[in-house]
């Protein structure tokens, strides 16, 4: 444990009051006194909030006593962390739950245009209880395989929700009722786009980092216009696809029967696997570097040629900086394939702007939560993943 840390726990055990404790309880219960949902006559039109005991009734005072209680026993600092962290999780399916309930009382039997849409205070509920989780884990010191059961059970937990059908009267799941085939059609796209694109960057930058570390009189001009690249606003760069691809759809012959094309997936291919070669090569690049030259001296000296060293020694020791740049990118692409929506490169971007368009927000969530989702997932397990394969930081930390 570093002094700064032992430091800090020795503040925090003096203290009968936890800081981040108290933010959250500040956070959440903010969330109880101002809306919990909106209801909305039909998708389209302005909703009028609703706390959680103007839906709920009696149930609703009783389950804003317990959100209250559990907010305020996190303020102690002398609450154990397995605890907070099963406040916590406790208080983010509870918010779930509450939702659902609160849909299926405020529509009416039989109307399918009402919506019930999730407020401001849903959303800081949510944070609140979800920070609460989120701090206890970290300081909470798990091995790795505890924190791969905890993401596993977590998303088991929250897929269990959505499937029972407790949330089916929310009305961003409406807008997914209403566009089933749609969604799951767009959420391929969106992984071909980010995976596609990633898998695009490694195929061409891997190499590339390799002969720059190899020769580093490339390493400036190289380094250099892959800057440039990532410079340049996505939604510009997107731009700049469209008149480049157009006029090759249109001069070149057999291009368009290939998919080239001014609008579409290829375009947005191109542009995310640009935005991908950076991370890709200054991440190889600096694996390889921080490769002990002992290790590699080594290795010479027991008669490896060159390749061999590269394959057998040098690559296995720089692939946790390697992957650190895999969930860069991913999380990276994830993201900025939303914008691939706008020159008709699909994706889940396609409802976000569908809902600009249409000033539906229930629609715009319905792209805007799953990429949200994605990008979280892929983020903590790639994660997971680096400190996994980082074999110096596992007989650090012990786990």
């Amino acid at each position: 444990m570093s002094e700064a840390t032992a430091s800090a726990d020795h503040h925090a055990a003096g203290s009968a009051i936890s800081r981040p404790g108290l933010l959250f309880a500040v956070l959440g219960l903010i969330g109880l006194s101002v809306p919990f949902v909106q209801f909305k006559a039909n998708r389209i039109v302005l909703g009028e909030g609703v706390l959680l005991p103007g839906a709920l009734a009696t149930m609703g005072w009783l389950l804003a006593g317990v959100f209250a209680c559990g907010l305020l026993a996190a303020v102690s600092a002398r609450v154990p962390l397995r605890l907070r962290l099963v406040i916590g999780f406790a208080g983010v399916v509870a918010a779930l739950l509450a939702l659902g309930a609160t849909a299926q009382a405020l529509t009416p039997d039989g109307n399918t245009m009402a919506r019930v849409a999730p407020s401001s205070g849903f959303w800081l509920l949510l944070l609140a209880f979800a920070l609460m989780a989120t701090d206890a884990l970290s300081r909470m010191h798990l091995t790795l395989t505890q924190r791969w059961l905890m993401l596993g059970g977590s998303i088991l937990v929250i897929c269990a929700i959505l499937w029972s059908g407790w949330l089916d009267g929310v009305s961003v799941m409406r807008e997914y009722a209403a566009r089933k085939d749609v969604f799951w059609r767009e959420a391929w796209q969106h992984l071909v786009l980010a995976f596609g694109s990633l898998g695009a960057a490694m195929v061409v930058g891997l190499p590339i980092g390799i002969a720059i570390y190899q020769s580093p009189r490339f390493r400036r001009p190289v380094l250099g216009v892959l800057n440039i690249l990532q410079t340049i606003p996505s939604l510009a760069l997107f731009g700049i696809m469209i008149p480049i691809f157009g006029w090759i759809a249109l001069n070149v012959p057999g291009a368009a029967s290939m998919g080239i094309a001014g609008i579409g997936i290829f375009p947005a291919l191109v542009a995310l696997f640009l935005y991908s070669l950076l991370p890709v090569v200054s991440n190889t690049l600096v694996g390889l570097n921080g490769v002990s030259p002992a290790a590699r001296d080594a290795a010479l000296g027991l008669g490896m040629t060159n390749a061999q060293v590269l394959r057998g020694v040098l690559l296995p020791l720089a692939l946790p900086v390697i992957i650190a740049a895999v969930r860069i990118v991913l999380v990276q692409n994830i993201g900025l394939a939303v914008i691939a929506g706008l020159i008709g490169g699909g994706g889940f971007g396609t409802f976000v702007f569908q809902g600009l368009n249409q000033t539906a927000m229930d629609l715009v969530l319905l792209g805007a939560l799953p990429t949200i989702a994605l990008a979280l997932v892929a983020g903590i397990a790639l994660d997971l993943l680096v400190e996994a394969l980082d074999h110096s930081k596992v007989k650090r930390t012990g786990t």
